[in-house]
């Protein structure tokens, strides 16, 4: 492990999403995801992971340390069998202590694995990691419209409908909402001697990095405009952390400024109680 991460984070980014649709569901049409019981819009872990890789990914292209384990198009199991190959490691006689080893090479190859974790059991067993970084579910602000947008397109698809003038098709979007994300950084599943990733401060310089730009280069007609807004992050003084993240996190209010729907993210203001900060704590702001 190269300078592992020795103290514990948490954070809070706020987002919007403006004429798009943040994360389909695929079991609704993929319609913008939705808590049926309130309204309020939902995005998984998994859609903002997916972002963070792709940066990363783009940044770093593949250099020594910052491959990414999940990606389009190559099987996991593949990966594991690199790890063998690559400490001449017999999968059928591996011991308990050679499957620490290959653990221990994927987390040095793979960003994403010494960043979010993996089950990496298939195949060629490469254990498991607990990755130090983890990610809620997002939350819209205020319930969200889900609005099914009809167009039209002067081609079409199947030669048999060639001599039609158009072909029809539909898309879904939130007009506007304003989402919130909670997560934690914990550094004793970054610099542990067995169980530790070795996730180091570079690639937590690394991690804000992708974080805050994810969305810049994630643009598409379907996604609308997505921008990161407001990031909060809570530093604690020591490994194991100075208070529990919800008590950080529950001092960050939001209120709308309108009696409208909101439509733009000016229609918010994002109050943060600096005075109740509890002692080890320190909050750095990027906006």
């Amino acid at each position: 492990m190269s300078n592992p991460i020795t103290n514990r984070y948490d954070f809070v980014l706020f987002y919007d999403v403006e004429n798009g649709n943040p994360n389909g569901d695929p079991d609704a049409g993929n319609m913008p995801r939705i808590d049926p019981e309130t309204g309020y819009g939902i995005v998984t872990d998994v859609c903002l992971k997916r972002k963070i890789r792709n940066y990363v990914e783009m940044v770093k292209q593949d250099a020594p340390g910052f491959k990414i384990y999940i990606k389009e198009g190559i099987p996991l199991n593949s990966r594991h069998a690199e790890a063998y190959l690559a400490n001449e490691i017999d999968p059928k006689k591996a011991s308990l202590e050679q499957v620490q080893t290959a653990r221990a090479w994927m987390c040095q190859q793979f960003y994403d694995v010494r960043t979010f974790g993996a089950v990496m059991t298939t195949g060629d067993n490469c254990g498991q990691v607990r990755g130090p970084i983890q990610l809620n579910f997002s939350r819209s602000e205020d319930p969200i419209t889900q609005q099914e947008v009809t167009v039209t397109r002067l081609t079409v698809t199947r030669i048999e409908d060639a001599e039609k003038e158009r072909t029809m098709g539909r898309k879904f979007i939130v007009p506007y909402a304003l989402y919130r994300v909670e997560g934690y950084i914990s550094a004793k599943l970054a610099n542990d001697p067995t169980k530790g990733t070795g996730f180091s401060e570079e690639d937590l310089a690394l991690f804000w990095e992708a974080l805050w730009n994810m969305f810049e280069h994630d643009h598409s007609a379907a996604r609308g405009k997505m921008s990161a807004r407001h990031l909060f992050i809570f530093k604690h003084d020591c490994e194991l952390g100075n208070a529990p993240a919800h008590h950080l996190f529950d001092l960050l209010k939001v209120e709308k400024r309108v009696s409208a729907p909101p439509r733009a993210f000016e229609d918010y203001i994002i109050t943060f109680e600096n005075g109740q900060l509890p002692s080890g704590v320190t909050v750095s702001e990027k906006k």
